[in-house]
């Protein structure tokens, strides 16, 4: 039913032989892969993939039995001289990454580019983007467009500078994470970027799918807050500097340090203190103070 389905919509496009198909594949739920991806799938005499595991059980699940090539990161040079032998002959060579857009923080690049050097087509499938996808539910008010960093250096120097110089763009930034390293991001977006706010999504698409915005002062207790979230992959969106943090989004930690410092000095050299300890915003602290100091007179 679905490749019916698939050949009912799309069918009647054009799909030139001698081309190089560059299709989107679902980031985690099979009931978002397009139905004129599928068609290029049934159509295409390779499929040439980044993991043959992970695409067979994809081909599987739409009920095709395709002859598989791996291009991967390793071999993505290598293998594009096949790639481009088989478009040379008249076929249609669709590529898969394992998830989502290919070229996109995955290979595909390397192909692409020796493909149309070679004189040879290269046609867009469009479809699924976890960094899209993440935007669309960040709420970034004040972005004025958006910098995708994908996975920052592991450590040391490098991924610092990195950091630094991705957080100079002034919109949005995208940055993917692995599990094992997501409490590393939340400290070095604290010292890096403290006053901004972030859209954590965790697995997204998939069944245990988490979307959370909140200020990087938070972001230490909401993954200490339940032990599977060190489970998945990551993907962050760091809110351009305008949105800084709602001052009810602080921590409990720097709410009380406030409010201690508040209660003897002036609030305005209050949360200057605070804001020099914790690098977040001092308008919003001074605004919390004030609001804490209001209440009282009233009462």
């Amino acid at each position: 039913m679905l490749l019916q389905a698939a050949s009912h919509a799309a069918a009647g496009q054009q799909y030139p032989k001698g081309a190089l198909y560059l299709v989107a594949t679902p980031i985690g739920n099979l009931a978002d892969i397009t139905l004129r991806a599928i068609q290029v799938l049934v159509l295409a005499d390779v499929v040439a993939c980044e993991d043959t595991r992970v695409t067979g059980g994809l081909l599987r699940h739409l009920g095709l039995d395709k002859r598989m090539m791996a291009v991967h990161q390793h071999n993505e040079s290598s293998a594009a001289h096949q790639v481009i032998e088989a478009l040379q002959q008249g076929q249609r060579v669709a590529y898969v990454s394992d998830a989502g857009t290919p070229a996109v923080s995955d290979p595909g690049a390397q192909l692409v580019a020796r493909v149309q050097a070679a004189g040879l087509r290269a046609v867009p499938i469009p479809g699924v983007s976890s960094v899209t996808t993440a935007l669309s539910v960040a709420g970034d008010t004040a972005s004025t467009g958006f910098h995708f960093m994908g996975f920052l250096p592991s450590k040391g120097a490098a991924r610092s500078t990195a950091l630094d110089e991705a957080l100079a763009w002034p919109g949005s930034l995208v940055l993917f994470e692995a599990p094992h390293r997501i409490d590393d991001l939340a400290r070095d977006l604290q010292t890096h970027a403290a006053h901004r706010q972030v859209t954590l999504c965790r697995e997204l698409t998939k069944q245990f799918e988490e979307i959370a915005t909140l200020g990087v002062a938070q972001l230490p207790e909401w993954i200490k807050a339940q032990p599977h979230r060190d489970r998945g992959e990551f993907v962050v969106v760091v809110h351009a500097a305008g949105a800084v943090a709602a001052a009810d989004e602080f921590s409990a930690e720097v709410l009380a340090l406030l409010q201690a410092l508040s209660s003897h000095l002036p609030i305005k050299q209050a949360a200057g203190l605070v804001a020099d300890v914790t690098r977040l915003p001092r308008k919003a602290l001074y605004e919390k103070a004030l609001s804490w100091r209001q209440a009282n007179e009233q009462s």
